[in-house]
């Protein structure tokens, strides 16, 4: 499914929930947005879970730091009109994650008891809210397994994949991919080096499945990129 497409589950305009644009009834007043720059956080690990947010312009990274070590997963990068924080409508105490800015980024954003009394009141927005966790939750899981069963090429080839399916626009037999993400964001997703993301492209590029640029990747071929998935 088209992750777009999400935010209009149960005919429910999620952008409208949040950044209705109606001034003269005071809707942004309870809708406040707000800017930051690039690299700032929007909120940490163990900070009070009480707001969701709506990304309306920029790109958002969701992480966890572990204490004992220190390292750092990356669990998603998101951008325009897409929804984070999530989990606090659903009783999350604290925050598990953190949220990160990775250019000029604005967000709009709705009180956990705003949203928990628009839930009552719209039944759709649970359905809306549940699928939304279970499809976050269900990617994790597949990278996890990617992660402990696939080697580091192979796990490249299937982010691509996945971006095609869930973010592409067909462009007649074409798929493209519209705010690329750079090969240090892919490394960071799938686990592996930039230099393994680097070689994997230009494969992919020499053999005439894809070709990207800073902005944009374009799929030619679905079908070969998954057969050359099943061939690694």
């Amino acid at each position: 499914m088209d992750t777009q497409s999400l935010w209009y589950l149960e005919n429910i305009d999620v952008n409208g929930i949040f950044c209705p644009q109606k001034l003269g009834r005071g809707d942004m007043d309870n809708h406040p947005h707000r800017q930051y720059a690039k690299g700032e956080y929007i909120y940490l690990q163990e900070d009070e879970a009480d707001k969701i947010f709506f990304l309306t312009e920029g790109r958002v990274k969701i992480g966890t730091t572990d204490a004992a070590s220190g390292k750092e997963i990356t669990k998603a990068i998101l951008g325009k009109g897409e929804v984070f924080g999530e989990l606090a409508a659903m009783g999350e105490g604290k925050r598990r994650d953190y949220a990160c800015t990775m250019e000029p980024t604005t967000v709009c954003i709705l009180s956990a008891e705003d949203m928990q009394s628009l839930m009552r009141e719209r039944s759709g927005l649970n359905l809306f809210l549940m699928r939304l966790i279970s499809s976050r939750v269900l990617e994790l899981e597949q990278r996890l397994t990617s992660l402990v069963f696939k080697d580091s090429r192979t796990r490249v080839m299937e982010y691509l994949y996945h971006l095609g399916q869930t973010k592409g626009r067909a462009i007649g037999f074409e798929v493209l991919v519209n705010n690329f993400l750079n090969q240090e964001e892919i490394a960071q997703l799938t686990a592996t080096s930039r230099q393994t993301v680097n070689t994997a492209l230009n494969d992919l590029r020499d053999k005439k499945i894809l070709k990207f640029d800073r902005r944009r990747l374009l799929i030619h071929d679905m079908e070969r990129l998954k057969g050359e998935i099943k061939g690694a």
